[in-house]
Protein backbone atom coordinates (compact mmCIF):
# COMPACT_ATOMS: atom_id res chain seq x y z
CA UNK A 1 0.00 0.00 0.00
CA UNK A 2 1.54 3.38 -0.73
CA UNK A 3 1.01 5.82 1.64
CA UNK A 4 0.01 9.25 1.09
CA UNK A 5 3.13 11.62 2.53
CA UNK A 6 1.95 13.24 5.87
CA UNK A 7 1.69 16.50 6.84
CA UNK A 8 1.30 18.34 10.00
CA UNK A 9 -2.03 19.90 8.99
CA UNK A 10 -3.50 16.12 9.08
CA UNK A 11 -1.41 13.95 11.70
CA UNK A 12 -2.10 16.71 13.92
CA UNK A 13 1.86 16.25 15.32
CA UNK A 14 2.90 19.02 17.13
CA UNK A 15 6.00 20.30 16.67
CA UNK A 16 8.65 22.02 19.00
CA UNK A 17 11.49 24.62 18.59
CA UNK A 18 14.73 22.57 19.13
CA UNK A 19 18.52 24.32 19.20
CA UNK A 20 20.71 25.25 15.91
CA UNK A 21 21.24 22.52 13.70
CA UNK A 22 25.07 21.92 13.61
CA UNK A 23 25.29 19.28 11.64
CA UNK A 24 23.37 21.06 8.86
CA UNK A 25 25.29 23.74 9.22
CA UNK A 26 28.87 22.14 8.11
CA UNK A 27 27.16 21.37 5.03
CA UNK A 28 28.47 23.47 1.88
CA UNK A 29 26.69 26.87 1.77
CA UNK A 30 23.89 25.93 -1.30
CA UNK A 31 24.78 22.11 -0.77
CA UNK A 32 21.49 19.92 -1.00
CA UNK A 33 20.64 17.19 1.22
CA UNK A 34 19.65 13.36 -0.47
CA UNK A 35 17.39 11.92 1.80
CA UNK A 36 19.72 9.78 3.38
CA UNK A 37 21.85 12.42 4.22
CA UNK A 38 19.32 14.51 6.19
CA UNK A 39 18.04 10.86 7.64
CA UNK A 40 21.25 10.46 9.07
CA UNK A 41 21.77 13.99 10.22
CA UNK A 42 18.37 14.03 11.92
CA UNK A 43 19.46 10.94 14.32
CA UNK A 44 22.92 12.53 15.17
CA UNK A 45 21.16 15.34 16.50
CA UNK A 46 18.90 13.35 18.28
CA UNK A 47 21.73 12.02 20.08
CA UNK A 48 22.85 15.39 20.99
CA UNK A 49 19.21 16.93 22.02
CA UNK A 50 17.54 14.19 23.80
CA UNK A 51 15.21 16.26 24.84
CA UNK A 52 13.82 16.82 20.59
CA UNK A 53 14.60 13.44 20.39
CA UNK A 54 11.19 11.89 19.33
CA UNK A 55 10.70 14.91 16.64
CA UNK A 56 14.21 14.60 15.46
CA UNK A 57 13.81 10.73 15.20
CA UNK A 58 10.12 11.63 13.22
CA UNK A 59 11.69 13.98 10.62
CA UNK A 60 14.78 11.04 10.07
CA UNK A 61 12.09 8.29 9.46
CA UNK A 62 10.08 11.04 7.42
CA UNK A 63 13.50 11.49 5.82
CA UNK A 64 13.78 7.45 4.76
CA UNK A 65 10.71 7.28 3.98
CA UNK A 66 11.22 9.41 1.61
CA UNK A 67 14.09 7.54 0.28
CA UNK A 68 12.38 4.30 0.04
CA UNK A 69 14.30 2.97 2.46
CA UNK A 70 10.95 1.89 4.81
CA UNK A 71 13.05 -0.71 6.72
CA UNK A 72 15.04 1.98 8.21
CA UNK A 73 12.02 4.28 8.68
CA UNK A 74 10.55 1.35 10.59
CA UNK A 75 13.46 0.63 12.35
CA UNK A 76 13.09 4.27 14.11
CA UNK A 77 9.16 3.91 14.55
CA UNK A 78 9.61 0.92 16.98
CA UNK A 79 12.52 2.33 18.59
CA UNK A 80 10.13 5.32 19.34
CA UNK A 81 7.63 2.57 20.60
CA UNK A 82 9.68 0.76 22.58
CA UNK A 83 9.16 1.27 26.32
CA UNK A 84 12.70 0.90 27.19
CA UNK A 85 13.70 3.60 24.96
CA UNK A 86 11.68 6.17 25.97
CA UNK A 87 8.09 6.41 26.19
CA UNK A 88 7.03 8.81 23.15
CA UNK A 89 4.37 11.37 23.43
CA UNK A 90 1.71 10.53 20.69
CA UNK A 91 2.25 6.57 20.38
CA UNK A 92 -1.15 6.22 18.15
CA UNK A 93 0.27 8.42 15.69
CA UNK A 94 3.62 7.03 15.27
CA UNK A 95 1.80 3.24 15.03
CA UNK A 96 0.04 4.44 12.13
CA UNK A 97 3.23 5.80 10.21
CA UNK A 98 4.76 2.28 11.18
CA UNK A 99 1.83 0.17 10.01
CA UNK A 100 1.80 2.41 6.53
CA UNK A 101 5.33 1.94 6.25
CA UNK A 102 4.78 -1.83 7.07
CA UNK A 103 2.85 -1.59 3.71
CA UNK A 104 5.12 0.13 1.91
CA UNK A 105 7.90 -2.11 2.74
CA UNK A 106 5.87 -5.27 1.42
CA UNK A 107 5.43 -6.33 4.72
CA UNK A 108 1.09 -6.83 4.22
CA UNK A 109 0.49 -8.96 6.69
CA UNK A 110 2.24 -7.25 9.42
CA UNK A 111 0.68 -3.94 8.58
CA UNK A 112 -2.60 -5.78 8.26
CA UNK A 113 -2.14 -6.95 11.97
CA UNK A 114 -1.08 -3.81 13.00
CA UNK A 115 -4.32 -1.78 11.81
CA UNK A 116 -6.26 -4.74 13.69
CA UNK A 117 -4.34 -4.05 16.89
CA UNK A 118 -4.78 -0.53 16.43
CA UNK A 119 -8.80 -0.40 15.92
CA UNK A 120 -8.67 -2.81 19.23
CA UNK A 121 -6.98 -0.41 20.75
CA UNK A 122 -9.90 2.48 20.46
CA UNK A 123 -7.37 5.15 20.18
CA UNK A 124 -8.77 8.85 20.35
CA UNK A 125 -5.85 10.47 18.25
CA UNK A 126 -7.70 11.86 15.68
CA UNK A 127 -4.75 12.48 13.53
CA UNK A 128 -3.53 9.28 13.26
CA UNK A 129 -7.36 7.36 12.45
CA UNK A 130 -6.72 10.07 9.39
CA UNK A 131 -4.08 8.99 8.40
CA UNK A 132 -4.64 5.58 8.25
CA UNK A 133 -8.17 6.07 6.50
CA UNK A 134 -5.67 8.35 4.00
CA UNK A 135 -3.75 5.14 3.70
CA UNK A 136 -6.49 2.97 2.28
CA UNK A 137 -8.23 5.68 0.15
CA UNK A 138 -4.98 6.15 -1.89
CA UNK A 139 -4.72 2.44 -2.12
CA UNK A 140 -8.62 2.83 -3.75
CA UNK A 141 -9.85 0.55 -0.93
CA UNK A 142 -12.73 2.87 -0.54
CA UNK A 143 -15.31 1.16 1.31
CA UNK A 144 -12.50 0.07 4.29
CA UNK A 145 -11.26 3.96 3.92
CA UNK A 146 -14.99 4.99 4.93
CA UNK A 147 -15.48 2.32 7.45
CA UNK A 148 -11.56 4.11 8.82
CA UNK A 149 -12.96 7.49 8.39
CA UNK A 150 -16.10 6.84 10.31
CA UNK A 151 -14.95 4.93 13.20
CA UNK A 152 -12.20 7.58 13.17
CA UNK A 153 -15.18 10.16 14.08
CA UNK A 154 -16.61 7.80 16.62
CA UNK A 155 -13.62 7.53 18.85
CA UNK A 156 -11.86 10.94 18.63
CA UNK A 157 -15.62 12.20 19.99
CA UNK A 158 -16.62 9.65 21.90
CA UNK A 159 -18.59 6.89 21.37
CA UNK A 160 -22.65 7.39 21.85
CA UNK A 161 -21.31 11.37 21.43
CA UNK A 162 -23.62 13.70 19.47
CA UNK A 163 -21.56 14.91 15.72
CA UNK A 164 -22.89 18.01 15.57
CA UNK A 165 -21.09 21.13 14.29
CA UNK A 166 -20.86 22.53 17.49
CA UNK A 167 -19.48 19.46 18.88
CA UNK A 168 -16.99 19.36 16.29
CA UNK A 169 -15.92 22.55 17.15
CA UNK A 170 -15.84 22.85 20.66
CA UNK A 171 -13.41 19.23 20.76
CA UNK A 172 -9.74 19.79 21.23
CA UNK A 173 -9.05 17.74 18.35
CA UNK A 174 -11.24 19.93 15.79
CA UNK A 175 -9.46 20.26 12.96
CA UNK A 176 -8.30 16.52 12.64
CA UNK A 177 -12.14 15.54 13.12
CA UNK A 178 -13.23 17.88 10.68
CA UNK A 179 -10.95 16.39 8.49
CA UNK A 180 -11.63 13.16 9.14
CA UNK A 181 -15.49 14.02 8.47
CA UNK A 182 -14.59 15.68 5.27
CA UNK A 183 -12.35 12.48 4.23
CA UNK A 184 -15.74 10.29 4.78
CA UNK A 185 -17.92 12.66 2.70
CA UNK A 186 -15.89 12.13 -0.12
CA UNK A 187 -15.52 8.27 -0.07
CA UNK A 188 -18.94 7.89 0.39
CA UNK A 189 -19.73 10.33 -2.27
CA UNK A 190 -17.65 7.91 -4.43
CA UNK A 191 -19.44 4.66 -3.42
CA UNK A 192 -22.85 6.49 -4.14
CA UNK A 193 -23.99 6.43 -1.06
CA UNK A 194 -26.64 8.70 0.36
CA UNK A 195 -26.14 11.84 1.82
CA UNK A 196 -26.43 11.64 5.45
CA UNK A 197 -26.51 13.45 8.89
CA UNK A 198 -22.63 13.49 9.44
CA UNK A 199 -22.46 14.32 5.62
CA UNK A 200 -24.37 17.46 6.22
CA UNK A 201 -22.21 18.26 9.18
CA UNK A 202 -18.91 18.46 7.16
CA UNK A 203 -21.10 20.48 4.53
CA UNK A 204 -21.50 22.88 7.31
CA UNK A 205 -17.90 22.90 8.52
CA UNK A 206 -17.06 23.33 5.07
CA UNK A 207 -19.19 26.64 4.57
CA UNK A 208 -18.09 27.68 8.27
CA UNK A 209 -14.24 27.51 6.70
CA UNK A 210 -14.66 28.57 3.22
CA UNK A 211 -13.00 32.09 2.63
CA UNK A 212 -13.74 34.88 0.88
CA UNK A 213 -10.87 33.89 -1.73
CA UNK A 214 -13.66 32.77 -5.06
CA UNK A 215 -15.98 35.26 -3.46
CA UNK A 216 -18.48 32.14 -3.26
CA UNK A 217 -18.78 28.58 -1.55
CA UNK A 218 -18.23 25.49 -3.84
CA UNK A 219 -20.03 22.38 -2.51
CA UNK A 220 -18.96 19.77 -0.97
CA UNK A 221 -20.64 17.21 -3.59
CA UNK A 222 -19.16 19.67 -6.37
CA UNK A 223 -15.89 19.17 -4.48
CA UNK A 224 -16.16 15.40 -4.03
CA UNK A 225 -17.77 15.05 -7.18
CA UNK A 226 -16.57 11.62 -8.37
CA UNK A 227 -15.97 13.03 -12.31
CA UNK A 228 -13.92 15.81 -11.08
CA UNK A 229 -12.21 13.53 -8.23
CA UNK A 230 -11.06 11.29 -11.67
CA UNK A 231 -9.73 14.08 -13.29
CA UNK A 232 -7.87 15.80 -10.56
CA UNK A 233 -6.24 12.58 -9.97
CA UNK A 234 -5.54 12.47 -14.05
CA UNK A 235 -4.43 15.94 -14.76
CA UNK A 236 -3.41 17.04 -10.48
CA UNK A 237 -2.44 20.79 -9.96
CA UNK A 238 -3.30 21.90 -13.83
CA UNK A 239 -7.26 21.29 -13.27
CA UNK A 240 -7.35 22.92 -10.17
CA UNK A 241 -5.68 25.59 -11.14
CA UNK A 242 -7.90 25.96 -14.30
CA UNK A 243 -10.98 25.98 -11.58
CA UNK A 244 -9.31 28.80 -9.59
CA UNK A 245 -8.85 30.82 -12.46
CA UNK A 246 -12.15 30.23 -13.71
CA UNK A 247 -13.65 30.76 -10.81
CA UNK A 248 -11.92 34.25 -9.77
CA UNK A 249 -13.15 35.75 -13.55
CA UNK A 250 -16.81 34.36 -12.89
CA UNK A 251 -16.63 36.52 -9.66
CA UNK A 252 -15.32 39.93 -10.84
CA UNK A 253 -15.73 39.17 -14.95
CA UNK A 254 -14.63 43.11 -15.75
CA UNK A 255 -12.00 42.78 -13.71
CA UNK A 256 -8.25 42.81 -16.25
CA UNK A 257 -6.37 40.88 -13.53
CA UNK A 258 -8.85 38.48 -13.59
CA UNK A 259 -8.97 37.64 -17.36
CA UNK A 260 -5.65 37.83 -17.17
CA UNK A 261 -4.99 34.35 -15.09
CA UNK A 262 -3.09 33.29 -12.28
CA UNK A 263 0.58 33.05 -11.37
CA UNK A 264 -0.13 31.91 -7.73
CA UNK A 265 -3.49 30.81 -5.92
CA UNK A 266 -3.24 34.57 -3.52
CA UNK A 267 -5.32 34.44 0.02
CA UNK A 268 -5.82 37.65 1.58
CA UNK A 269 -4.34 38.12 5.16
CA UNK A 270 -5.30 41.60 6.67
CA UNK A 271 -2.22 42.43 9.71
CA UNK A 272 -4.04 43.85 12.85
CA UNK A 273 -4.63 47.38 12.00
CA UNK A 274 -6.20 47.09 8.71
CA UNK A 275 -8.11 44.14 9.71
CA UNK A 276 -9.64 46.74 12.48
CA UNK A 277 -9.66 49.25 9.62
CA UNK A 278 -11.36 47.21 7.30
CA UNK A 279 -14.10 46.48 9.32
CA UNK A 280 -14.98 50.11 10.42
CA UNK A 281 -15.03 51.07 6.77
CA UNK A 282 -17.15 47.89 5.28
CA UNK A 283 -18.61 46.17 8.74
CA UNK A 284 -20.21 43.86 6.24
CA UNK A 285 -17.06 42.26 5.72
CA UNK A 286 -17.27 40.19 8.55
CA UNK A 287 -19.19 38.09 7.06
CA UNK A 288 -16.20 36.87 4.71
CA UNK A 289 -13.77 37.65 7.57
CA UNK A 290 -15.50 37.24 11.04
CA UNK A 291 -14.94 40.14 13.79
CA UNK A 292 -11.87 38.01 15.47
CA UNK A 293 -8.57 38.88 13.91
CA UNK A 294 -6.58 35.73 15.19
CA UNK A 295 -9.87 33.69 14.17
CA UNK A 296 -8.68 35.46 10.84
CA UNK A 297 -5.22 34.58 10.93
CA UNK A 298 -6.69 30.50 11.62
CA UNK A 299 -8.54 31.02 8.83
CA UNK A 300 -5.87 32.09 6.24
CA UNK A 301 -3.84 29.08 7.32
CA UNK A 302 -6.36 26.52 7.23
CA UNK A 303 -7.78 27.89 3.65
CA UNK A 304 -4.10 27.50 2.41
CA UNK A 305 -4.00 24.06 3.52
CA UNK A 306 -7.36 22.77 2.21
CA UNK A 307 -6.05 24.23 -1.18
CA UNK A 308 -2.45 22.57 -0.56
CA UNK A 309 -4.62 19.41 -0.27
CA UNK A 310 -6.44 19.25 -2.95
CA UNK A 311 -3.54 19.77 -4.95
CA UNK A 312 -3.27 23.13 -5.51
CA UNK A 313 0.78 24.55 -6.02
CA UNK A 314 1.99 28.32 -5.91
CA UNK A 315 0.33 29.14 -3.07
CA UNK A 316 0.85 33.18 -1.78
CA UNK A 317 -0.18 34.99 1.24
CA UNK A 318 -0.64 38.53 0.33
CA UNK A 319 -0.82 41.33 2.68
CA UNK A 320 -3.38 43.79 2.46
CA UNK A 321 -4.31 46.99 3.07
CA UNK A 322 -7.24 49.05 3.11
CA UNK A 323 -5.72 52.14 0.89
CA UNK A 324 -4.07 49.43 -1.36
CA UNK A 325 -7.57 47.76 -1.85
CA UNK A 326 -9.61 51.24 -2.57
CA UNK A 327 -6.65 51.98 -4.94
CA UNK A 328 -7.18 49.10 -6.97
CA UNK A 329 -10.98 49.09 -6.88
CA UNK A 330 -10.43 52.96 -8.24
CA UNK A 331 -8.10 52.02 -10.78
CA UNK A 332 -10.37 48.64 -11.93
CA UNK A 333 -13.74 50.08 -11.46
CA UNK A 334 -14.88 47.54 -8.34
CA UNK A 335 -16.33 48.34 -5.21
CA UNK A 336 -13.93 47.56 -2.61
CA UNK A 337 -16.66 46.03 -0.19
CA UNK A 338 -17.23 43.28 -3.52
CA UNK A 339 -15.86 39.70 -2.63
CA UNK A 340 -15.31 39.42 -6.43
CA UNK A 341 -13.04 42.84 -5.77
CA UNK A 342 -11.21 41.61 -2.74
CA UNK A 343 -10.21 38.04 -5.10
CA UNK A 344 -9.25 40.08 -8.15
CA UNK A 345 -6.89 42.59 -5.71
CA UNK A 346 -5.07 39.45 -4.18
CA UNK A 347 -4.78 38.17 -8.00
CA UNK A 348 -2.78 40.99 -8.80
CA UNK A 349 -1.02 41.04 -5.64
CA UNK A 350 0.63 37.57 -6.60
CA UNK A 351 0.78 38.62 -10.13
CA UNK A 352 2.84 41.39 -9.41
CA UNK A 353 5.30 39.59 -6.70
CA UNK A 354 3.95 41.68 -3.90
CA UNK A 355 2.48 37.98 -2.44
CA UNK A 356 5.04 35.76 -0.34
CA UNK A 357 5.14 32.36 -1.30
CA UNK A 358 3.39 29.96 1.44
CA UNK A 359 4.13 27.74 2.86
CA UNK A 360 7.57 29.95 4.79
CA UNK A 361 10.30 27.43 5.39
CA UNK A 362 9.40 25.56 8.92
CA UNK A 363 12.31 27.27 10.68
CA UNK A 364 11.77 30.72 9.02
CA UNK A 365 9.80 33.50 10.19
CA UNK A 366 5.78 33.31 10.11
CA UNK A 367 3.88 34.77 7.52
CA UNK A 368 1.75 36.75 9.78
CA UNK A 369 4.81 39.21 11.08
CA UNK A 370 4.65 37.55 14.72
CA UNK A 371 8.37 37.52 14.63
CA UNK A 372 8.28 33.42 15.46
CA UNK A 373 8.87 30.94 13.68
CA UNK A 374 6.64 29.39 11.34
CA UNK A 375 5.99 26.15 12.90
CA UNK A 376 6.00 27.54 16.34
CA UNK A 377 3.06 29.84 15.10
CA UNK A 378 0.52 29.76 12.18
CA UNK A 379 2.31 26.67 11.17
CA UNK A 380 1.58 24.96 14.25
CA UNK A 381 -0.79 21.79 14.30
CA UNK A 382 -2.69 23.24 17.61
CA UNK A 383 -3.17 26.43 16.37
CA UNK A 384 -4.57 26.11 13.17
Amino acid sequence: MASKRRTDSKSGRRRTTRPAEPAFARRPSGSVLTNPEAAQDYEKLAEQYPDEREELLLEAADSWNDAGEHEQAIALYERLLTPEEGACTEPDLVDAYRITALWDAGRDEEATAGAADFRRRHPRHAGAWTFLAEAFEAQHETETAAEWYTAGVTHALGAGSAVTVDAVEANVQSYDVETLLTGRHRVRRLLGEPHDDWDDVADALHERRASALLGRVRPLDELHDPLRLKRLEEHGPDLLEQELGAALEHGSPENPAARAGLRATCVLYWPRDEFAGLLERWPEATEAYGDDHAEHLRKVERTLREISDDGGTQLAVGRATVQDLEAYATAHGGSPDAPGTRSAYAAELARTGRAEAWPPPRNGPCWCDSGRKYKKCCGNPAVA
